[in-house]
Formats: C-alpha cells, structure tokens, sequence
C-alpha cells in the first residue's frame, strides 16, 4: 500500500510540474524569461514549483485598476490651448503620441523641476512642502521605514492631520516587510489614512508577491510634488558603512504635479477602491518654463510595458549621445542592442554604474552584459564614493528621462513604476552637467582591466546571467 501511494505521489508530482512547464511555455514569454523557469523546474522540482507560484505567474492580462477608471482620471489633465504654449521637438513627438497611446501620459506645459543629488536635501525640501500644506498630503513609497528619517516624517505628518490636513499614505508591503504592522496602526489612529499596496496574504495574494509598488510619490495640495529613487529610511539621508548613498529625486512645480497626482490617485483607487476627485485636487498651476514633460506611469497588468517601449524607441532615435545612471543593469535584448548599436554608429554612450552595489547577485549578473557593450565602444564607468541608485536616462540635448525605473527586468516587466520624460534643453543641459560631475569621482573602465578579471568571476556572471529575468 505504502508504494501505491508513493507512486501515485511521484505520478501526480510530475504531472503537476510538466503541466507547470507547459503554462510557462504557453504564455509565449520571452524566451529569456521561459528558459530560466523551465531549468529550475527540471533540476530543483520542490523549490521552483515554490518559487513559480509565489515569483512567475503571469499576470499581464489581469488588471487592478480598470482602463475606464484610469482614463476617467487622466481626463482632468488635459490643458487648455494658450498662446505661448511650448512645443515638443518634432524628432520626439511620435514618442510624446506612444506614450499617451499607451498609458493616456497627457504632455504638460511649464513645469519647474529642482534636482535633489542627496538625501537630505531632499527630505529638508519634502518637510518644508508638508509644513506648508493646507488641504492634502498624498505619499506614496516603496520603502517607509521607521527609523530617525521616518519617524521625522511622521511626526510631522501626526501634526498635520491634527489641523485637519488631509494626509494619505500608500506603501508597498514587500519594500516595507521590515517595519512593524503597529507603526502603520498607530498613524491611523492619529488621524492618518494607510494603506499597504497589493497587500501580501496567503493564499490570496501571494501570486502577486512579485508585483510590488515601486513608486516614489509625494504631492502637497497639488501645487507640489515630488518623484525619483529616493525613499523613506536613514542610509537615503545617512548613507551606508562604505559609502554616500547617491540619488536623484525631483521637485516638480507647475502642471507636471496633476500628472504625479493623478497617478497617486488611480492606486489609491485600486487600492482603497475609494474615487478621489475635485478641483481642489487639480489647482490651477502657473507656468513656469517652457518645458513639456509627462508623467508615465508603468506596471505589469496591461497590454503594453510603456517605460521599456518609451525608453526603446528614445534610444533608438539618438543621434549625438545616450548617458545612464541606474543602480542595476539587467537589460531586455532590445535595450541592450539599441545602446549597442548606438555605440557603434558612433553615438556618446556612457554607462554609470555603482562600483559596490547592495546586492552581490545582481551585481554579478549586471556585469555578464559589459563584455559586449565595451566591445561596442559603450563608455563604462563605475562611480566610486558609495552606492549609486540614480536613475538617470539623457537623449541628446532635449530629452531627459527622471524616475523611479531602474535599467532592469523588474523595473520594466514587474514593478509599478512612474517616470517623467522631460523635453527641454535646460533642464538637459543641467541633468549632463550632474552626470559629468559624478563622473569626475567614477573609474572610467578600460577594455584591458575589464578582459583579464579572473575566470571564476566571469563563470560566475554568465551562471547568475542565466537567472537576470527573475531577479
């Protein structure tokens, strides 16, 4: 009896994974994505099938938050005509028309953007905005630790609500898995509304566990708002044991705001399934340049992966240079040959990566796909200081790419992003000027010291390569 059932298990156990092998196959995913999930399903059967239900289900074809519902709030970002409304460059106005095809990234006019290059410049100009806030307070962030940075928030925050602010807060509850449920408790019962994004429980939303929040959001009364790398918790402020922790964040004045806020506002709908809306929400905004930007949010539910085809089709129309900074490389095939077929017709391509990063594996296999780009004639360069978790996407002289995104699978294909795509030569011009001051503390790569790094190191890159879709 004992061995009828365990063949009966052994038959069922195999069943259940070929029939897994089979779903992965069928999805018609990127080869590069499948061939990964089929390996660990063969030779580590009990640990992929785990993996394949909490990591690699596909879900692009569910939704969280309706097209109806999303277009219904991007309604109100459409801008009245006036005369002297600026114009986005001719060569990019097929990528402004993708971008608003695939995720309604309405163009907005006069917005005035400050770079913040360290964390605690930032979080000085974040609580400045929330001290001066009368109506509401929206916050959305994949990371809220507290710790001294977010507990200055907080209190802050606390104060707010008390003189009748509005203050909401989404945080994503795999990026935030570290801080105790009782922190979040105690703001809603000071007067705060919390909410966890895609919130973790088993069995019902484990599937999703892969698909977290990546978004850094604040917006102030919605005259003011805020979007970059940068979260809630001390080592954005203090930085690490080995290093500065360098980042890039935004504050964004004028009408790039109603875009920040109506992305806010669609996930505090699928989220709550509450519908915010009112003018109050939308004031109107002076104009303050003649820049054009929109706001893209991303995510992995839909048809389309607007960031990696935004970004794809930027690339492949660059004619004079295409500068990086992203903390992780783990490029799509079609990124990686459209900056190495710019290198190669001799476009200005520069790579910026971190020297350490905060994770060994991924570094690992970010460095698998520098044989190829140095061959090119990619400038690669490693900054020094710290850890570099900037992310930074520089077109030619008008177009600039600022967010949340980093260059990687999980930015691209899993994470709900939001990034602005900026056409203006000024701000350009400022956003290359700190790309070229980073580069003056990075290590340019040479083709001599990258080519004789010891063999085990390069085995090492080409096994964790193997497994870059799923980190």
């Amino acid at each position: 009896m004992q061995q009828i059932l365990t063949n009966l298990f052994i038959v069922l156990y195999s069943v259940t994974i070929i029939s897994v092998i089979l779903v992965v196959i069928t999805d018609n995913r990127n080869p590069l994505k499948t061939l990964p999930w089929i390996i660990v399903l063969i030779f580590a059967p009990v640990i992929g099938l785990l993996f394949y239900f909490f990591f690699g289900q596909n879900l692009s074809k569910q939704r969280i938050i309706s097209r109806r519902t999303r277009k219904r709030i991007s309604m109100r970002l459409v801008e009245s005509d006036y005369p002297s409304r600026p114009e986005i460059p001719e060569k990019w106005k097929p990528l402004a028309r993708l971008l608003q095809t695939t995720i309604h990234a309405v163009p907005l006019y006069g917005s005035r953007i400050t770079p913040y290059t360290d964390g605690k410049s930032k979080m000085q100009a974040l609580l400045d905005e929330i001290a001066r806030a009368r109506h509401h307070i929206h916050l959305q962030y994949y990371i809220l630790c507290n710790d001294r940075t977010g507990g200055q928030l907080c209190d802050l925050l606390r104060i707010k609500a008390r003189e009748g602010v509005q203050v909401r807060i989404l945080y994503d509850d795999v990026g935030s898995s570290s801080v105790k449920k009782s922190f979040f408790e105690g703001l809603r019962r000071d007067g705060i509304e919390v909410y966890a994004f895609l919130h973790v429980r088993f069995p019902r939303f484990t599937s999703k566990i892969n698909y977290r929040n990546h978004r850094k959001i604040a917006v102030i009364d919605g005259r003011v708002g805020f979007i970059g790398g940068m979260n809630i918790a001390d080592r954005y402020v203090y930085g690490t044991d080995w290093g500065i922790w360098r980042d890039t964040h935004f504050r964004i004045e004028g009408n790039g705001v109603a875009g920040l806020q109506a992305s806010f506002l669609s996930d505090w709908s699928a989220t709550t399934k509450q519908r915010i809306t009112g003018p109050e929400y939308y004031p109107a905004a002076e104009h303050f340049t003649d820049n054009v930007l929109q706001i893209v949010p991303s995510g992995p539910f839909g048809t389309w992966r607007t960031l990696l085809q935004g970004d794809s089709y930027a690339m492949a129309n660059a004619r004079r240079r295409i500068w990086i900074q992203t903390p992780y490389y783990l490029p799509s095939d079609v990124l990686n040959s459209a900056l190495q077929t710019a290198a190669l017709a001799g476009i200005d391509v520069r790579l910026m990566l971190p020297a350490r990063s905060d994770s060994r594996v991924v570094d690992l296999a970010s460095h698998s796909y520098l044989d190829n780009m140095m061959k090119a004639g990619v400038k690669i360069l490693f900054y020094l200081p710290g850890f570099l978790h900037s992310k930074l996407l520089i077109i030619d002289d008008d177009l600039t790419v600022i967010g949340s995104a980093n260059m990687d699978f999980r930015s691209f294909e899993h994470n709900f992003e939001v990034n602005a795509f900026v056409y203006d030569k000024d701000f350009t011009a400022r956003m290359a000027g700190i790309f070229e001051n980073d580069a003056r503390t990075a290590h340019l790569l040479t083709a001599a010291e990258w080519f004789n790094r010891p063999r085990p190191r390069r085995w090492a890159e080409s096994l964790m390569r193997i497994f870059s879709p799923l980190l």
